[in-house]
Parts: C-alpha cells; structure tokens; sequence
C-alpha cells in the first residue's frame, strides 16, 4: 500500500539525513516548518524528531531568523497596542542568585521607558522564575496579550508568560522534562519581539549562542539589540565577572568588554529569599552584589539605549537613577 509523504517530512529529511546529506534549513525552510508546528500541522512524532535533530545540530542564525519570523507573524498583537521602547526575555529562572535584573527593569520603567517582559516559568527544577518573583513585589502577571496592552498603557510594564503569548511554544518548552534536553524553542523565544520593541536586549548561558543571536538580529532588522551571558541565562549582568556584551545598532555589529565590577568574587546566595527585592528596592536592607547587578544590568540597557555613550557614563547615569528610585514602592505582597 502507497502512502503520501507527510509534507512536514522533508524537514526532518533535510536535518536527518545522515553526516553527509544532511544540512540546515535555509531562512525560508525554517520558516514555514515553524509556521506548520505553530499550526499543529505535525505530529507529536516528527515534532519531537525535529526539535532533537535540531538541538543535536545547533540552530544557525538562518534558520533562528525564520523560526523567528514564524512566530512574530503567528502572535497577534492589536494595532492599538502601546508603543513599547524595550524588549526583555526572561526563559532561564535564577538559582544561584535572586533576579536582581527585575529591579533594573522596572527602574527603567519609572524613567519613563515602556518595558514589555515575556518568559517562562516552571520547566527546571530548584530554579525562581520572573513571574513567581513578580508577586512578591505587588506585581500581577499578565494572562492575556490584551492585559498586557493595558498593564503598558497604565503602568509601561507588563509581563506575559509564553503560555498566554504563544500557546504553542509553551508547549515546546514543557517538554524539557520529557525529552531530557533543550531545545531550539528556548532561544526563538528569546528572539521574539512581538511588540516591534526598537531596542531588544537578551541574555544567554552558553557564549557560543551570542554571534547567533547577534547575526539573527541583523537579518531580522532589529535596529537595536544586545545579548549578554548572564547569570544562570537571565539578562543579569555579574558584577564579579568581565561581561562581554554583544550587539547590533543600525545594521552593523560591535562587541565590548564590560570590566568586572569586583575584585573578589561572592558566595552563592544560600537563601534565595525573594523579599530581599522588595527590601532592597525600598532601602530596608543592603546588599553589595544586589545592588551592583541591578546597576550593572541598568548600564548596559542604557547604553544600549543610547543614553550613554561610554561604559563610566552609563554605569554613573545607572547609579543616579538607582538612587532616585521612589522607595515606597514594590512591597512585598499579602
């Protein structure tokens, strides 16, 4: 009996193909394979074949640009939707420091800059994830890309989880525990930019995606953009470590040092008490490294911006803005 090929197969086909035949997905082939997962035009079968054979290979920045393209045209976003200046991943969770960078964020915010978050949460163990740390802080999760709208229209910051931004790849990420490993939906996910964001910064664990993420942004035409490793995967700069910032402005790419910002390196925290935020914020407690990761993230988002154009201007501009937070902010929830 004759059985049709399953359109999806030929991807599988071109990734699987042995050491010799097989090859990459050109931009366009990444694009419509991603449209047709995002579709449920595959099976369970050819999706976990894919996502493995692509995590085995590594996604190239071709094929990271048309995964990307799929997904910005799959997510709906009103036309009434606010303007919103920077866009902020948060896939990784923290585990051995707490998410100083939520503070940077939202210090940002209070100058003005509309700062839409998306992430997720929950898909590794022992880890704190953004969304937990939000209601620490008073801060209420987004459930749907119209609350979101509304959180950037009210307050210019909103966070969504991938499971209300695209249902789909939320999926894909939830699959971690079943498959025993990663997969390209972790760094797609930090590629998107639903709201059109001018500026797109991004965090990564292993260094060598950087380039990928760098060269991703020039064919997607993001006009501003900057990936770092930071701790544990989150946008975080460490105040202990050189930090190598990576970007792209205006179609052409630059790499920079930013220099420790310690000569002795920390312990790792042993609490993990997301209060600490909230005390911090609010000046009810002190904390060398919190407050030099806050700062430190805050000056690469702005230079990024084009607030400062050295790492000392950026870093002091950093620091006044830090100190001029309104305290009486971001108790911790009942």
């Amino acid at each position: 009996m004759f059985y049709e090929e399953h359109p999806f197969a030929q991807y599988v086909r071109i990734l699987g193909k042995g050491r010799k035949g097989s090859r990459a997905l050109s931009e366009a082939e990444a694009c419509e394979s991603m449209r047709m997962i995002l579709s449920d035009e595959v099976s369970p079968e050819q999706l976990g074949a894919f996502l493995m054979l692509m995590r085995v290979k590594e996604e190239s920045a071709e094929e990271l640009t048309g995964f990307v393209k799929a997904v910005n045209t799959h997510v709906r976003i009103p036309n009434t939707a606010p303007a919103v200046q920077l866009d902020w991943s948060s896939y990784a969770g923290k585990r051995r420091q707490l998410p100083w960078f939520i503070l940077s964020a939202l210090t940002l915010v209070e100058n003005g800059v509309r700062v839409f978050m998306h992430g997720a949460s929950g898909h590794t163990n022992g880890r704190v994830y953004t969304k937990d740390i939000l209601t620490t802080l008073g801060l209420s999760p987004c459930s749907s890309i119209e609350e979101a709208c509304e959180h950037l229209d009210s307050s210019h910051f909103a966070y969504l989880d991938i499971e209300y931004l695209c249902p789909k790849l939320h999926h894909i990420i939830e699959l971690r525990p079943l498959l025993g490993l990663r997969s390209p939906v972790h760094t797609i996910a930090r590629m998107i930019n639903p709201f059109n964001a001018p500026y797109l910064i991004q965090g990564i664990f292993h260094p060598g995606y950087q380039p990928t993420h760098q060269q991703a942004a020039l064919s997607l035409g993001q006009p501003h953009m900057a990936v770092v490793k930071g701790d544990g995967g989150e946008i975080e700069r460490n105040p202990d470590l050189d930090c190598l910032v990576q970007s792209v402005h205006d179609g052409v790419m630059s790499d920079e040092t930013w220099p420790a910002m310690f000569k002795l390196r920390h312990v790792k925290d042993a609490e993990m008490n997301a209060g600490r935020l909230s005390q911090l914020w609010r000046g009810e407690t002190e904390d060398e490294y919190g407050s030099a990761a806050v700062i430190g993230t805050l000056a690469i988002a702005l230079k990024l911006m084009d607030k400062a154009n050295s790492i000392a201007a950026a870093e002091k501009l950093a620091t006044d803005m830090w100190n001029a937070r309104s305290k009486d902010k971001y108790g911790i929830a009942a």
